[in-house]
């Protein structure tokens, strides 16, 4: 029972450093930023006067691994979200409201009462559609299962496929998608609670979880670029940062827990997902009367839109935050035409005035997941590497769910059981 070296403070790292600790091991994690988080890290804003994310998540009560995570972190009450599954949305194009609102039991019961459904739809479209993705072999991808139009499509599925698999529907696993279903709405409403962080994800997240790797004799180390691994009769033997190499001695193990290309670059013959996914996010300042009006419209943190560019906004008290998912053409766009254009979604779903744009920030995350076609999902690894002490980690590997933090999560935790710990 060595060390184990995580290389990589991303959630995935952070999940396994956890759990080590938590069971007794002696953890170092390495993470070659200034800061832990990796794609959920959050900043104080200059411009805006706020601290806010570099990019928006949405947790759901049926991701398991996350919220045991967050218990074991003593972050489980910073999560805000309502008592029940709800999802409100806004058609941009049409001015219609409505909610999503599943039903209690395991079953789809819910779906015989129109005003539970997506407006202008029938039960029969939901059955055929299930049907259908259902019953998708590995290779299917989503625009070859489900008609790309209709109310259905443009309310419900196309929306849940970017915000899911951030791939379009003509490159996405309509397996995946189908995991996704079945784990959530098929579950019932116990299983589709909308979840997010009330401050911020390193609030939530990331700061708990070194809190708690520290107080159990883990170490951190930033700014601490790992460049090369050696290898020697089927083990990892040293680990090589600037100035410095480090040797493990028997029983010590390490985890990679880094970006699909940098884990290539360390790893010889790994050969992980290459194609990738840009998420794009706005950040606007709400003024007193802005959030007034926000308060009276709606009692939900998150509010979905169709018709229009942005997917979803999610409001805090002084912030509201636009994603689009899929948004390899739109990341290409100048930053101010983007938030033009996207506070013309805001402005219209929350009925506030177009104009004049309020202060914002427009982050563009080109690399955010893997596209998560079936070519790309079956070069996902496991945890397991060629090397008896040397272990994978990272929203990429086959956790069987789609990029998320609770894949990321769940790879942690794979990881680290692989180090020796039971979770």
């Amino acid at each position: 029972m060595g060390r184990v070296y995580i290389i990589g403070a991303g959630l995935a790292g952070l999940s396994a450093a956890v759990e080590l600790a938590a069971g007794g091991r002696e953890v170092m994690v390495y993470e070659a930023a200034d800061q832990a988080g990796g794609r959920c890290r959050s900043y104080d804003d200059a411009k805006l006067g706020l601290r806010i994310d570099n990019g928006n998540h949405l947790l759901l009560s049926a991701n398991q691994a996350a919220l045991s995570y967050l218990e074991r972190i003593g972050a489980r009450d910073s999560l805000i979200g309502p008592t029940r599954a709800r999802f409100a949305f806004f058609d941009l194009a049409s001015g219609r409201r409505w909610e999503l609102s599943p039903g209690r039991g395991p079953l789809p019961l819910w779906l015989f009462d129109a005003r539970r459904r997506v407006p202008e739809t029938r039960l029969t479209d939901y059955l055929a559609d299930g049907w259908r993705l259902a019953t998708a072999g590995p290779d299917a991808k989503v625009s070859e299962c489900l008609r790309g139009d209709g109310p259905l499509w443009e309310r419900f599925w196309r929306p849940l496929v970017v915000a899911a698999l951030n791939t379009v529907p003509e490159e996405a696993s309509a397996a995946l998608l189908w995991r996704v279903v079945r784990e959530t709405f098929l579950r019932g409403e116990a299983a589709c609670r909308p979840l997010m962080a009330r401050e911020c994800l390193a609030a939530s997240l990331v700061e708990p979880a070194i809190a708690f790797i520290a107080v159990h004799g883990g170490r951190l180390a930033l700014n601490r670029r790992v460049r090369d691994l050696t290898f020697a009769e089927g083990r990892l033997v040293a680990i090589a940062l600037a100035g410095e190499t480090i040797e493990l001695r028997q029983g010590d193990a390490a985890i990679l827990s880094v970006p699909p290309p940098v884990a290539a670059q360390l790893l010889p013959g790994l050969d992980p997902p290459d194609q990738t996914s840009a998420i794009v996010n706005g950040h606007f300042l709400l003024d007193e009367a802005s959030r007034q009006v926000r308060a009276m419209l709606t009692d939900l943190p998150i509010l979905g839109l169709v018709g229009g560019t942005a997917d979803w906004i999610f409001l805090r008290e002084r912030l509201a935050s636009v994603t689009v998912s899929a948004a390899d053409t739109l990341a290409a766009r100048d930053n101010e035409d983007l938030a033009r254009t996207l506070w013309g979604d805001v402005a219209a779903a929350l009925e506030l005035p177009p104009g004049p744009l309020p202060p914002h920030r427009i982050i563009k995350e080109r690399r955010a997941t893997f596209t998560q076609s079936p070519a790309q999902l079956r070069k996902r690894p496991g945890p397991v590497t060629r090397y008896a002490n040397l272990f994978l980690a990272g929203d990429w590997t086959d956790t069987g769910y789609p990029a998320t933090i609770e894949s990321a999560i769940r790879s942690g935790h794979a990881a680290a059981w692989r180090c020796g710990v039971a979770i």
